[in-house]
């Protein structure tokens, strides 16, 4: 390796200038710039060196690696600490470095921190790149932050980022970019409903399908940070990392601490190049087709009854469920949420055979059986609360005030940790449990032990550890990630999860733009998207069945409703689409996601491709001024290819807002109906004008005759 090291994949290109003193400085991130040979390499860096400005520093100022005020650097600095209120201004210097399959990793050594860290970036088949810190102590060292850091190009002004409430996750919010920093930070011991999710920032106009950008995502399931800043005289800047809170990472000598991974990932093909890349990067691990769902929330609540969900497994199985998840109120004291949350044991007053009967009958039929639990807090009306109160995190002897009834559990007491993995483990093997619907429903405030330490940190470690112990017990259970919804939507729990509770809300209105959202960084198959019944629990909003089927179609699908009170006309259509579902899947969970950049905001189309075949949603959301909806463009086919196209009317078409519907749809919902892909592409398709709450399905396939 020679004074340049070059990571490339995908179209991507990541450039790291060796030589540069103290440390190593990124001069490229972005489009890959071919196989530049050593001298190539030094004009880019030549090229690329900015200039030495007036009243100031007597170098060039670049975004190094490590950044810290040693090189002038003004901004966000890579580390914070100190070592008892000293060793504050860290001068860290290259040591070792290596490049190896797609991985560089730089060493760096700081005698005045006493700090030895590694930098490890690894380029990602995707062309997604992973970026990681570890830090080793030689002496005591206080952590207050760690940020990693990758320059951006001046045309990066716009941000996109996300907020969100309960039922409400995802909602994007779009700024420019002026001097100083925009700072995202989580202070709720986990990622939390208005979470940043994917900070994206590019070329002033970016869309789903055109512009460059650039974006980062934590994969850390505790507090975290975002940053993007942009000094008079330094480059605009992106990163982030976890946040600590003060006190809680102080090292020891020898002891470690390593940062979570951040993915950085750079697309010129807008939003829908980004989310491409990150749902390649995901699907890499294996996973088998996602079952058909039936979750009993919302069919029976706290009354578990079981001839009554015995019938309702009976329903299940009939309209096509694959796997059946019995949620809260099964476990002692259990008949409210004002109680029993920490006794993981059966209730036998309302099991007296405990969940044997059930759980037979349900795999008798053929499906898959799931277990609610909520490991991570407590009620303080509970057996586990009295006897260990030194288990509830808070100021001790006085918790602070409950949310949603409860309180957290200390996960780093050992004692603590222990008694839940003993609990689920023995439910787990007892039952022979598939998939545990694992939930986490309010946010760490005052999150310290009872000493008076802070443990977000150590919390989610321990979290981890919790559940990657189930796993290597029980290899093929299967879990969810549900924290209110999705509050704890990032890829540091997916790495040990298997599909995320998007929202509490199955309002299908709300749910086209949460499932739209989280889409940008997840695949479908990895987003629990559920059908409910005509009234939402959440919202009060009642919608037509097609629509609500069409939008739970786009997910990991499943249902959230009383099938024992649904009508014959109801469990009909619920069959079709659970059928249409199983035949769709391997289209819908393997495909890449596009989307369509539509002037009416009331107005969403998306949908699959995958070789050469399709499924694509044009879903009215509201009303709008317009009264049509003109031609819509179909991204992601080929220009040089033919394709038919039909309307799937499995679950009934929508009502619409017109006399007589374009003849093509008309043509289409008998029959194929041939068209050029250049037309499909860059002239579009006149859409039917729908009703709000109305959905229409297209599908497309290449025509080969």
């Amino acid at each position: 390796m020679g004074r340049f090291a070059q990571l490339r994949a995908a179209g991507t290109g990541f450039v790291v200038d060796l030589a540069a003193t103290p440390v190593p400085v990124v001069v490229h991130w972005g489009r890959d710039l071919g196989e530049l040979d050593e001298s190539g390499l030094a004009a880019l860096a030549f090229v690329g060196e900015p200039a030495v400005l007036n009243n100031s520093v007597d170098v060039p100022r670049r975004c190094s690696v490590w950044p810290t005020e040693f090189e002038g650097w003004a901004g966000t600095p890579a580390l914070v600490g100190h070592r008892g209120g000293i060793a504050t201004t860290p001068r860290p210097r290259l040591v070792e470095h290596s490049l190896a399959d797609n991985r560089l990793e730089l060493v760096l050594a700081d005698e005045i921190t006493g700090l030895r860290i590694t930098l490890c970036y690894t380029m990602d088949d995707s062309g997604v790149l992973s970026a990681q810190a570890t830090l080793v102590a030689s002496a005591d060292y206080e952590v207050a932050s760690v940020s990693i850091l990758l320059p951006l190009p001046s045309q990066a002004v716009e941000i996109l980022d996300f907020t969100g409430k309960w039922c409400r996750e995802r909602s994007p919010q779009r700024t420019r970019l002026g001097h100083g920093a925009h700072v995202r930070e989580s202070r709720r011991g986990k990622p939390g409903q208005d979470s940043p999710f994917l900070m994206t920032v590019g070329a002033p106009g970016f869309s789903f399908g055109d512009g460059e950008v650039w974006a980062l995502h934590v994969a850390w399931s505790g507090d975290q940070r975002y940053v993007v800043e942009q000094l008079p005289e330094t480059p605009p800047v992106l990163g982030g990392g976890e946040l600590l809170r003060a006190g809680e990472l102080r090292l020891g000598g020898g002891e470690r601490y390593e940062t979570p991974i951040s993915y950085f990932a750079w697309s010129d093909e807008g939003l829908d190049g980004l989310a491409a890349r990150f749902h390649a990067l995901q699907r890499k691990r294996p996973r088998s087709p996602r079952p058909l769902v039936l979750n009993t929330w919302e069919a029976v609540y706290f009354n578990h009854d079981l001839d009554r969900l015995l019938a309702l497994a009976d329903a299940a199985a009939k309209v096509g469920v694959e796997r059946v998840v019995l949620d809260d109120g099964w476990f002692r004291g259990r008949r409210d949420d004002t109680a029993g949350l920490g006794d993981w044991q059966v209730d036998k007053t309302v099991w007296p055979q405990g969940l044997t009967p059930f759980v037979e009958h349900v795999k008798g039929l053929g499906m898959q059986f799931g277990l609610w639990f909520e490991p991570e807090m407590v009620n303080l009306d509970s057996d586990l609360a009295r006897q260990h109160p030194e288990w509830v995190l808070g100021v001790p002897g006085e918790p602070g005030p409950p949310s949603r009834n409860q309180h957290v559990v200390d996960l780093t007491a050992p004692e603590a940790w222990t008694y839940l993995l003993t609990s689920i483990d023995s439910l787990v093997a007892e039952y022979g449990i598939d998939y545990l619907k694992w939930d986490h429903n309010r946010d760490l405030h005052e999150a310290v032990d009872h000493t008076g330490r802070p443990v977000v940190h150590n919390q989610t470690l321990a979290l981890y550890r919790l559940i990657d112990e189930l796993k290597r017990r029980h290899p093929g259970l299967e879990i969810e990630s549900c924290a209110s919804g999705g509050g704890r939507v990032d890829l540091g729990i997916l790495a040990r999860t298997d599909r995320v509770w998007a929202s509490d809300c199955n309002d299908p209105v709300e749910r086209q733009s949460i499932q739209r959202w989280t889409g940008q960084l997840l695949p479908p198959e990895l987003i629990g998207s559920h059908v409910g019944p005509e009234g939402s629990h959440t919202t009060g909003r009642r919608t037509d069945d097609s629509f609500r089927l069409a939008t739970a179609l786009f997910g990991h699908a499943g249902i959230e409703q009383d099938l024992t009170a649904c009508s014959p006309a109801e469990i009909d259509k619920l069959t079709a689409w659970a059928a249409m579902y199983k035949e769709l899947r391997p289209l819908l969970h393997s495909g890449r996601v596009v989307r369509a950049e539509l002037p009416d905001d009331g107005l969403f189309f998306h949908g699959v491709i995958s070789n050469g075949h399709g499924l694509f949603s044009l879903a009215r959301i509201s009303t709008s001024p317009a009264g049509q909806s003109w031609r819509v463009r179909l991204p992601g086919l080929s220009r040089g290819r033919d394709y038919r196209l039909r309307i799937r009317a499995d679950l009934g078409l929508p009502s619409f807002r017109q006399v007589r519907a374009p003849e093509w749809v008309t043509a289409a919902i008998d029959g194929w109906v041939r068209a050029p892909g250049s037309v499909l592409v860059d002239a579009g398709v006149a859409m039917p004008t729908l009703d709000p709450g109305q959905a229409l399905l297209v599908e497309v396939i290449v025509d080969r005759a």
